[in-house]
């Protein structure tokens, strides 16, 4: 994450001399099987708060393990944010744990057991035995409410050598965390730190370049000590660009986030497509609403990447909005024969005949006609691109005609479709934007 607040001249400063320690408890992750997003996500919440994360801890799921873990971090961290370990299995031993380092036994909390029982309640099924356990606290603890699952977080100070270090236990479930984290924890730790005024985020969306292209778009935008701070981070070709201020108030704060933002957008220009939790589908989408327009899709080789992004920003979106955006898909596997859905339809543009196969432009005409749709999306089938490398084309057919762009698959191959669905998905965005709702390239 860069951008972290700590400038030299600062370093005498209480609020500079804390430091947290991040801390992921699973098996699953100690053994490789899945992939820790929880503690980046943390530690780039962290850095925007300018409070520097010094450790990334990984346990598994044993008791001696997890006592070690928290012993050493709260001997050398101010705060420990841990995520995993509180579901009702045997295996999940975090309150366990904390039981240990504080030296007392676990107490049950009626109100938290209302709290689980009551979701199983609402979903019509008696709950298990096991499910008791997640009512149950460390005593002298503090309950993190947990409003999307039955996993209650706990809040916990742990006295060490010198220091008493405050350990927040999080669900390792990341919906759940996160909401818990913006609810719960952000304010508590905010509460806990030396005053420094008020801190107020904003997260600007953008697609189109990478991490490093970005950052140099920006003039001295992302760099340590700067107030607001603006750190950057990239996931599966989506950029964010988290902008954080400090202020008397909250509208010191937004005032001052406004000015980093305009320039932000002055600099990005279409590559910025939204803020906070907008994903490049939601934009799209709304874009092809805004316009009163409808929009449907064919894909040759992505598994349904495409049709999927779009019917969840269909589900996300207001229904008033977007209700006849998008209109469904057609998933097609390469090599195979397409469907009668999309053979010839009378009067489509581009029609080639039979023998055009999977043409990217012939199929983006017919699926637009084939759903009476507005426009067209076609992505694939892959190809031999430029250089050896693979690319897949992407057209987009409207009622003036069809234009086609070539798409060059990079990276590894757990993302290179991952992120061709998104651009095919932000080449509507762009079109419409444009004016020019038939191009599809930059």
């Amino acid at each position: 994450m860069v951008g972290m607040v700590q400038d030299s001249d600062r370093e005498a400063d209480d609020f500079m001399l804390l430091r947290a320690e991040v801390i992921a408890i699973g098996d699953e992750l100690t053994t490789g099987q899945r992939l820790d997003t929880n503690s980046r996500w943390l530690s780039a919440e962290l850095a925007l708060m300018g409070v520097p994360v010094a450790f990334h801890t990984t346990a598994p799921d044993t008791l001696e393990a997890g006592i070690e873990a928290f012993r050493i971090a709260s001997g050398r961290a101010d705060f420990v944010i841990a995520t995993g370990g509180l579901g009702p299995t045997a295996d999940d031993l975090t309150r366990d744990v904390l039981a240990a380092l504080v030296g007392g036994p676990l107490e049950l909390d009626a109100a938290a057991l209302v709290a689980v029982e009551s979701r199983f309640a609402r979903r019509g099924v008696p709950m298990p035995e096991s499910n008791r356990r997640q009512a149950l606290f460390p005593r002298g603890s503090r309950i993190i409410p947990n409003p999307d699952g039955t996993a209650p977080g706990i809040d916990v100070d742990v006295p060490g050598p010198g220091r008493v270090s405050r350990i927040f236990a999080l669900p390792g479930v990341p919906a759940e965390m996160r909401s818990m984290w913006q609810a719960s924890v952000l304010p508590a730790l905010l509460a806990a730190l030396p005053e420094r005024g008020t801190i107020v985020q904003r997260r600007i969306k953008c697609y189109g370049a990478g991490e490093s292209a970005i950052e140099a778009m920006l003039p001295d935008l992302v760099r340590r000590g700067r107030d607001p701070l603006v750190g950057i981070t990239a996931h599966e070709a989506t950029i964010t660009l988290r902008i954080a201020a400090r202020g008397r108030d909250e509208a010191d704060c937004r005032s001052r986030i406004a000015a980093t933002e305009a320039t932000i957008r002055d600099c990005l220009g279409p590559l910025v497509f939204g803020v906070e939790d907008d994903e490049v589908e939601d934009a799209a989408l709304r874009a092809v609403a805004g316009t009163g327009r409808s929009l449907a899709v064919a894909e040759v080789g992505t598994a349904g990447r495409v049709a999927a992004l779009f019917a969840a920003a269909q589900s996300r979106l207001p229904a008033a909005a977007v209700a006849h955006g998008f209109r469904g898909g057609i998933v097609l596997a390469a090599g195979q024969p397409r469907p009668t859905v999309l053979d010839a339809v009378p009067g489509s543009p581009g029609e080639r005949g039979p023998e055009a196969g999977f043409d990217a432009a012939v199929i983006a005409a017919r699926v637009r006609a084939a759903f009476a749709a507005d426009l067209g999306l076609v992505v694939g089938p892959t190809r031999s691109g430029p250089e050896g490398r693979r690319a897949i084309d992407i057209a987009l057919a409207s009622a003036s005609g069809v234009e086609r762009a070539e798409h060059v698959l990079g990276g590894g191959p757990d993302i290179v479709l991952a992120r061709a669905a998104k651009a095919a998905v932000d080449a509507v965005r762009i079109a419409i934007a444009a004016g020019k709702p038939e191009a599809c390239g930059r």
